[in-house]
């Protein structure tokens, strides 16, 4: 049964989905990577009301690099949390390769979201107290497959010196490395990164970027928030959001 919740002067019907979306594929008979329809995000503070995402839908395939761009305040990290899975939509679904993330349980949705997401945000996805390997072992016990290597992970990011180091003792682009890392550690199906480069200098934001691309080019499917012009230049392609709308 359809779902109707009221917003000011906005009415969304959030209507149960299947776990499985197998009518929506791409050209080869595949589901796109990440799907997102119609997603909308509200909230509520007295008697304030925000609407924070208005009708956002999108869908990437394996192997993009897509950047994610707008103004502060325009709804960028409320949606990339929609997506994986960590805050849920007030109307719309999302899918990750197919399996439907959004609407379930929390332990539903951490499982997916350790097998087929990896995240980097601006503040960080690294644990102080372990080392560099150390948050690649905690990210990786998360999940019950064969992980990836993290020494050969880490040699593909010229971080292999820097294993047994503690996120303190990091310069920021090396902990920006580290990030990737932790966020590949189960070879996921996307990466959703959030300013990954915004306290990097130049320099050490094209190698991120070019390790970004890197890993598109493994099948990964990743989308990127910034507001680096240099982040738009090496994506294949620009979603602009404003006022919680993609336009």
């Amino acid at each position: 049964m359809a779902d109707r919740q009221r917003f000011g002067d906005l009415e969304v019907t959030a209507v149960p989905s299947p776990t499985a979306n197998p009518a929506d594929t791409t050209s080869h008979g595949t589901p796109p990577a990440l799907e997102a329809r119609t997603l909308y995000r509200f909230f509520r503070a007295d008697e304030e009301e925000t609407l924070a995402l208005q009708g956002v839908t999108l869908a990437l395939a394996a192997g993009e690099l897509v950047a994610l761009s707008g103004p502060s305040g325009s709804g960028k990290s409320t949606l990339l949390s929609c997506l994986a899975g960590t805050d849920e939509p007030s109307g719309g679904t999302v899918w990750i390769g197919g399996e439907r993330i959004s609407g379930r349980t929390e332990a539903d949705r951490a499982g997916l979201r350790a097998r087929s997401i990896g995240t980097m945000a601006q503040s960080g996805n690294l644990l102080d107290h372990l080392t560099v390997a150390g948050n690649i072992r905690l990210a990786q016990s998360l999940v019950r497959r064969r992980p990836a290597d993290a020494t050969q992970l880490l040699e593909g990011l010229g971080m292999a010196q820097r294993a047994h180091a503690y996120p303190g003792q990091l310069s920021g682009g090396e902990r920006a490395r580290a990030s990737l890392a932790v966020a590949m550690a189960n070879t996921p199906r996307v990466v959703l990164a959030d300013e990954p480069t915004g306290e990097l200098d130049q320099a050490t934001e094209e190698r991120l970027l070019q390790l970004l691309r890197q890993q598109a080019r493994t099948g990964c499917a990743v989308l990127v928030a910034s507001h680096s012009p240099a982040v738009s230049d090496a994506a294949d392609r620009t979603l602009r959001l404003a006022e919680g709308r993609l336009v």
